[in-house]
């Protein structure tokens, strides 16, 4: 199992500030969106808030805009877009979800429910910070 840093998730009631920010302070440039394709939002699932991704070349940052009812919303504890969260990208999502449970580590299983072609995990550090492990999906 491989595991690889990924991205930044920064949560903010307002994205467009937040993007203008990172592109002209700090001279990151857009990822368009459609690189992300989404799953489509109901009222039971998924997530549609505002969303912007940036990159300085090597790194990227999701910009997401906070929805504390995410997580209600999944019947899962943690919610991802509360406070934003750090990200890394598995090459076997079930292989590393046998490995926290032998490390009687809880994780919020959302699979695909914000993107179609990732699947989905999150669950904190002993200091409380939330981290996203994810598969790219074929």
């Amino acid at each position: 199992m491989k595991l690889e840093f990924h991205h930044i998730n920064f949560v903010s009631e307002n994205i467009e500030e937040l993007d203008m920010f990172y592109q002209n302070i700090m001279q990151m440039e857009t990822i368009p969106p459609e690189k992300f394709p989404r799953t489509a939002a109901t009222d039971d699932a998924g997530y549609d808030g505002k969303i912007k991704f940036v990159t300085e070349g090597t790194m990227q940052m999701h910009l997401a805009e906070a929805d504390m009812t995410v997580a209600n919303k999944h019947n899962q504890e943690i919610n991802p877009v509360e406070k934003g969260h750090i990200a890394f990208r598995t090459d076997d999502i079930e292989e590393f979800k046998t490995h926290l449970r032998k490390k009687n580590i809880q994780f919020s299983d959302y699979g695909t429910a914000f993107a179609k072609e990732w699947y989905q995990i999150f669950f904190r550090d002993p200091a409380g910070n939330v981290i996203e492990v994810h598969q790219l999906l074929d």
